[in-house]
């Protein structure tokens, strides 16, 4: 059996809180196989973004273990997980983070420009395409409307073509209509370039379109289900 993407084995997370430390995941056992989706779900303060941040290296576990892609993520200093994330992961967060400064074109050429890409722009123009958004590549985060910036989030996050995508609640901010159209584009960018994908949602409907999904209770893991094969 080929090895996991992502392995977690017992992760623990405890973070200072305004009255002290507090237990936010308890003993966490997750593997997610090459391409994958996963939908991760749960109450509000379950640890399902936590649980998300640990698997990119952006939150360090205070105990236990997490590989990605066969690299132990406890053991790197931050330059390193910085340059692993670089090369292997993209992140969508819920408040798209995009650089206000600069135009659709522009967000979505910078990482590739920091990975060393020399034809970033042109690569960055075709992600644009795909997400449907061509004609807005020279318009500015605050011209367009919270669907068309995440899309502009999910093309930046997925040109460098990462091995592992990690989405936080990537249609918290939207409606419906749009949070669908998100959810389309998520897994249809994360089928066509072969990404393993980790998704934290509150929508059961959302996750469910995922391969397997994952239910947090508590900083624990409450249950899983795999996606059932159409008839």
């Amino acid at each position: 059996m080929t090895k996991p993407v992502l392995s977690l084995s017992d992760v623990t997370l405890r973070l200072k809180g305004n009255a002290g430390m507090l237990d936010i995941l308890h003993g966490i056992d997750l593997d997610v196989q090459k391409g994958e989706t996963i939908g991760l779900i749960g109450p509000s303060g379950s640890g399902k973004s936590s649980l998300l941040m640990v698997m990119g290296g952006l939150e360090r576990a205070t105990s236990g273990q997490v590989l990605a892609l066969g690299q132990d993520l406890t053991a790197m200093n931050e330059d390193a997980l910085a340059r692993f994330r670089r090369d292997h992961m993209g992140v969508v967060f819920q408040s798209f983070h995009l650089i206000p400064t600069m135009t659709a074109l522009e967000n979505v050429a910078t990482p590739l420009e920091l990975a060393g890409h020399r034809d970033a722009f042109d690569r960055a123009r075709a992600m644009l395409e795909g997400v449907g958004l061509a004609a807005r590549a020279d318009h500015y985060p605050s011209q367009m409307s919270g669907g068309e910036q995440q899309r502009v989030a999910l093309a930046r996050a997925l040109a460098p073509e990462p091995d592992i995508l990690l989405a936080d609640e990537p249609t918290g901010n939207l409606d419906g209509a749009n949070g669908a159209a998100i959810m389309d584009l998520l897994l249809g960018l994360s089928d066509h370039h072969g990404a393993t994908l980790v998704l934290v949602t509150h929508a059961p409907e959302l996750a469910e379109r995922c391969d397997r999904v994952v239910r947090l209770r508590d900083g624990r893991i409450d249950g899983e289900a795999a996606r059932q094969a159409a008839e």
